[in-house]
């Protein structure tokens, strides 16, 4: 009961996304096994137990990470079981069923920091404008432009999935992309790009027979869906065999790591990805840092020394 409430606590007032929703219920359900099994062991029972949050403790919360540790799972994936398990106590406590959240003190494993893989303007350079890689047909048209836009404005894949012509400003050169948890924000594009929105958009229109309100669409008209645009970007990235991750996050980590290279300001990069906090782009300032070193160990005659 307590779950199912929290679910829809997430999904009204939190707004958040479908597949959120369906990570926390599935985090929360391996957690109230678990949490009823360890019980039903202690009382040396048969009984088929409900969950009661307010049996649970902080050492039952640590001993169930350990539990997932065992299993092998990493410490990334156990801190996200953790964090909804943690958000799950604080609507408790905030609705009175509880008088203090038991995992608000229970501290994560440490994760490894991991740099986002990115390509350089150069290799993209390649993967775009190579007329090779492309189909001569709508598909073709449709896969280049939509892999140069996400590089040109760092979208997330479901924000490009559902950008519309109306979200298209051509006289002010913005696009208003609506993000997670329904935020919106203005994205400039240049002169260059408006015409090439253009131009994609007039062989949409010429080729696909069913309108739709959004910019990028399947051959019957219809709206693109995630794994056909990871496919697309995946397929195209494939071409460059040092690049360890070929994923449509691949190009977002692109484009702030190009921005940040050639001096654009961390907080207005920040406000170009919609990130709610400075730590989420400040990741892209320790990769610009570690090119810095690659760039001295290579070209400085003692680096090496």
């Amino acid at each position: 009961m307590y779950k199912e409430k929290f679910i829809q606590y997430l999904r009204v007032e939190k707004n958040y996304s479908s597949h959120t929703e369906i990570s926390y219920l599935e985090d929360l359900t391996q957690f109230e096994d678990f949490i009823i099994g360890m019980h039903r062991n202690r009382k040396g029972s048969d009984d088929n137990p409900t969950f009661d949050p307010r049996l649970v403790d902080s050492d039952d919360i640590r001993i169930w990470m350990s539990h997932l540790m065992e299993q092998g799972i990493t410490p990334r994936s156990v801190n996200r079981k953790l964090s909804a398990v943690r958000s799950f106590f604080r609507y408790l406590k905030k609705k009175g069923v509880l008088s203090k959240n038991p995992a608000e003190a229970v501290a994560g494993p440490k994760v490894a920091k991991r740099l986002p893989s990115f390509v350089n303007d150069s290799e993209m350079t390649k993967v775009i404008d190579d007329p090779l890689r492309y189909s001569d047909d709508f598909p073709g048209h449709r896969d280049r432009f939509l892999i140069e836009l996400l590089y040109l404005t760092g979208m997330r894949r479901a924000e490009l999935i559902t950008l519309k012509d109306s979200d298209i400003d051509f006289s002010a050169c913005t696009l208003r992309v609506t993000g997670k948890r329904n935020k919106q924000r203005i994205i400039p594009f240049s002169d260059t790009t408006k015409e090439k929105i253009k131009e994609y958009m007039a062989v949409r229109d010429a080729e696909i027979e069913n309108k739709s309100p959004f910019l990028f669409v399947k051959e019957d008209g219809e709206p693109l869906y995630p794994k056909l645009v990871y496919n697309v970007i995946h397929n195209h990235l494939n071409s460059i065999p040092t690049l360890a991750k070929k994923s449509p996050h691949v190009l977002r980590h692109s484009f702030a790591t190009e921005m940040l290279n050639n001096g654009a300001e961390i907080n207005a990069v920040k406000e170009l990805l919609g990130h709610s906090s400075l730590a989420s782009t400040e990741v892209y300032t320790h990769v610009t840092f570690e090119e810095l070193k690659k760039a001295y160990q290579h070209a400085h005659p003692r680096a090496k020394k």
